[in-house]
């Protein structure tokens, strides 16, 4: 018997104990837990079974778990460590089935799977479940046929409790009938929307308890969700709705739809710390910080408290250590991305750029398909910026490519050489790129040059003649609060006494109030509003400057520009970003005066100017090579990756700063209209070493049958070091920038989606400490006490040793020794055995 397989009984013994199943009887109760053939376990026979538990006279040992009243409710199959769980699949289904089981679990003791027979597919989970959960769930019955026969029309969902305009013949007429919409702010679900609707009853009706909606930007994820919710609550089929999302002002926004949305049926609430009023509502909205911070999520709330579970921009926030928490609940899953699946799905992992955020964007989405169920790439439900644009419900955008003279030398192949003198008093070039302005190069003439631009030239506010709503995307908050200043200066002097300063506002994480500016613009109540016309409700602040807090999921859409003050490099950023103005709007309902809103008719939004001041949209086009993954910014260690820092940039040639004060003005302005066909960066895929693993047959049969050592040398003999392409490992290696070695298996269960994508070290660290964490749950109070003793004892041998020769003494000298001291002694000794028995710290070396 392998060490592998004793182990994972072991481990499995343990969980089963850690979520309250009883091999003997104790004086908690009686044993649930039996082997095959109802055979109840000794404690003699748990010890014997724990050096050789695959190995009966009858064959593999079977777990089935009873309730209370001695039926069995769960099998158990376990597999050795080395073995993927769901081998067991058709085995423990047919068990299962001959002892009227509903719940299956399959286990090799790190991986664990969770399946309800009646409602879908295995899924992961981070611990099994007690067997209160599981009779609590059991005592949930949803009628999926229910679902599934519901008749959804577009009057599913609306605004307020609308009149019955069907019934009146007055409104027959459809331009009267579109003037009783607006007068009554009634919001009907478009045909597509329906269409995403019927996906999920069909899926629910073929056996799915897990959906991916794909809806690109604009087309109105929040209200499709909203009619999802009302759907699975208004035929039982779910008691209470989470939706999570990872920022705070997506957090409000949704929160805000669905009391509009659903108040006449159900309660919405947003989760707070120590609060209980989540148990009084039916929708619940958090963000996945909020859930995860302490592991909140498993200490607070049990697996069944969410029949439904909604995740938002789902290619981020079930990556990572998110994934635990979306995990724990044991309901139907939908997820929603606005990012395109053709645009992500095939990057090229030649040089594998996981460090930037374009990769870190796809390998979330990829294992995003995976998670819901969708593992052939293809989404429940799919509704792209194409397809809005064709039937209307979005636009593109104009481009204006505006290039000054210091701007065009820097995207030149020469770059920008200016003469600098060093510190030997020699005059020598230095040559800077546009990946240098404002980071290693300074021109506060070009800044003016692309303010004054912009204002000349900005679509207006077809209401009020203003210039129109704007975002200004730009390097760093440095640079923001540069832009700013300018933007205000210059429309002073335009607008003499009508702004006060107010025309543009810095919106970055180090401003105070930063994220309610954001919900103000949307509100169009930032600094005020009606700057023009009393009766017109529009942001008294027309330009919000930032860098990266409203790049992604933000709603505002009366944008009618967008400035790119700064290069991108990131297809995924560049996506997000074009994604804000794609909103269609009709501005007469910013009119208060309804008599007013029918004169004027309608004034829709049919086009945003995106004034692109580094090439980007030219970039992509023309010059982005979709067949490699460039090189891209990191984001700064400890940050959080949509926080508003400085983008990152390669490391220059420069040492120093170099600020020009040479004039600087535009030199080239032209106009590019984008057609219904889209930017080629909506159309591409991304290839190259990844395709020619996939579709390779010989790999993908050695990957899927488990025969790794076959596969890997065919790979080196086969693939590598070849004269036509010329990958190597170690180019793969250093492309990757990661810290710590990635192993060539890596990168192929990589492609392969058998692992989503490349953990850091700290992310190994967190997810191997959560594992333990979901084992022993010590106290809040030692939670982050623990977290860094175990943290220091992976990856500081000096600690390490200090611990395991019980020199404590030193401790005092360790700046580990404080948190170390602080634990209770049963966490001192737990948490080295734990990982003495369970982390193989080779994964950690650099």
């Amino acid at each position: 018997m392998s060490a592998k397989e004793a182990k994972a009984r072991i481990k499995i013994n343990k969980l089963l104990e850690e979520a309250g199943w009883r091999f003997f009887d104790t004086e908690t109760g009686k044993a649930n837990i039996l082997l095959e053939n109802h055979v109840k376990i000794t404690e003699h026979q748990l010890d014997e079974f724990g050096q050789d538990f695959e190995e009966t006279k009858n064959g593999y040992v079977d777990f089935l778990l009873i309730d209370t009243q001695g039926f069995p409710i769960v099998v158990l199959e376990a597999k050795s460590e080395d073995k993927n769980p769901l081998f067991g699949k058709e085995q423990a289904r047919r068990y299962a089935i001959s002892q009227h089981c509903r719940y299956v679990i399959l286990s090799n003791g790190n991986i664990h799977y969770f399946w309800d027979l009646e409602r879908g597919n295995p899924h992961i989970i981070s611990k099994f479940p007690s067997l209160e959960t599981l009779q609590g769930y059991t005592q949930f019955k949803p009628d999926k046929y229910r679902l599934v026969e519901e008749l959804v029309q577009d009057d599913y969902i609306v605004l307020t409790q609308k009149p019955d305009y069907k019934e009146n013949p007055s409104y027959i007429n459809e331009s009267t009938r579109q003037k009783f919409i607006i007068e009554h702010k009634l919001r009907f679900l478009r045909k597509y929307q329906l269409l995403a609707l019927k996906a999920i009853q069909n899926a629910v009706k073929n056996g799915k308890d897990r959906f991916l909606f794909e809806m690109a930007t604009g087309t109105g994820k929040t209200l499709v969700s909203a009619a999802v919710i009302k759907l699975f609550l208004r035929t039982g089929n779910a008691r209470r709705v989470l939706f999570l999302v990872d920022r705070l002002e997506l957090e409000e926004q949704a929160h805000k739809a669905f009391r509009e949305y659903l108040k006449n049926d159900y309660k919405t609430v947003i989760y707070k710390e120590n609060r209980d009023d989540w148990h009084k509502a039916e929708i619940v909205v958090s963000t996945i910080q909020t859930f995860l911070a302490k592991n909140r999520y498993k200490r607070l709330f049990l697996p069944d408290d969410f029949d439904l579970v909604i995740s938002d921009e789902a290619h981020r926030s079930i990556g990572g250590n998110s994934r635990a928490v979306f995990e724990y609940f044991i309901g139907y899953k939908l997820g929603l991305t606005a990012t395109p699946k053709d645009y992500l799905k095939n990057v090229d992992v030649g040089s594998l750029g996981e460090h930037d955020p374009r990769q870190l964007e796809r390998r979330l989405l990829l294992d995003t398909y995976k998670t819901f169920g969708c593992e052939n790439g293809e989404p429940t439900f799919r509704y792209s910026l194409i397809d809005g644009v064709k039937d209307g419900y979005l636009v593109n955008p104009i481009v204006v490519d505006a290039r000054t003279e210091i701007t065009t030398q820097l995207l030149s192949d020469e770059g920008y050489a200016v003469p600098i003198q060093n510190e030997e008093c020699e005059v020598v070039e230095v040559t800077f790129k546009q990946k240098d302005f404002e980071k290693q190069f300074f021109s506060e003439n070009t800044n003016r040059a692309f303010c004054a631009a912009f204002l000349e030239h900005a679509l207006r506010d077809p209401i009020s003649g203003e210039i129109g709503k704007t975002i200004a995307f730009c390097v760093s908050q440095n640079h923001a609060a540069k832009i700013t200043q300018i933007l205000n200066e210059m429309a002073h002097q335009m607008f003499p006494g009508k702004y006060n300063s107010d025309f543009a506002i810095q919106v970055t994480s180090s401003i105070q109030n930063a994220q309610q500016y954001t919900v103000n613009f949307t509100n169009n109540n930032l600094s005020g509003s009606c700057n023009f016309d009393p009766a017109y409700k529009t942001s008294k602040t027309r330009v919000c400057v930032t860098v990266g807090m409203m790049t992604t999921g933000y709603d505002c859409p009366d944008i009618l520009n967008l400035c790119l003050m700064r290069p991108i490099f990131s297809p995924t950023e560049f996506v997000q970003i074009k994604g804000r103005g794609t909103r269609k709007h009709n501005f007469v309902y910013n009119l208060t005066d309804i008599q007013r809103k029918l004169d004027i008719g309608d004034k829709e939004k049919e086009y945003f100017k995106l004034f692109d001041f580094f090439a980007n949209c030219e970039y992509f086009e023309e010059k982005f090579n979709y067949d490699e993954v460039l090189k891209l910014p990191q984001i700064k260690e400890g940050s959080y990756p949509h926080d508003d820092i400085a983008f990152q940039v390669n490391q220059t040639d420069t040492d120093g700063e170099y600020h020009s004060d040479k004039h600087d003005q535009i030199v080239a302005l032209g106009h590019t209209v984008i057609g219904p066909e889209g930017m080629k960066i909506d159309r591409m895929y991304f290839e190259k070493f990844e395709k020619i693993i996939y579709t390779n047959h010989f790999i993908k049969e050695k990957a899927e049958a488990g025969q790794w050592d076959e596969l890997l040398r065919y790979i080196e003999q086969e693939v590598l070091n070849k004269p036509e392409d010329y990958f190597t490992l170690e180019k793969l290696r250093q492309s990757i920038q990661i810290d710590r070695r990635i192993s060539l298996r890596e990168i192929i269960e990589k492609i392969f989606g058998i692992i989503p994508y490349f953990k850091t070290k700290d992310e190994l660290l967190e997810e191997e400490f959560d594992k333990f964490d979901s084992r022993y749950l010590p106290k809040e109070e030692y939670f982050e006490y623990a977290k860094t003793v175990f943290k220091a004892y992976v990856i500081d041998n000096e600690f390490r040793q200090i611990v395991d020769s019980g020199n404590f003494s030193m401790l005092n000298i360790s700046p580990y020794g404080e948190a170390f001291k602080k634990l209770p002694q049963d966490l001192r000794t737990a948490i080295p055995e734990y990982i003495k028995d369970n982390v193989p710290l080779n994964k950690f070396v650099a």
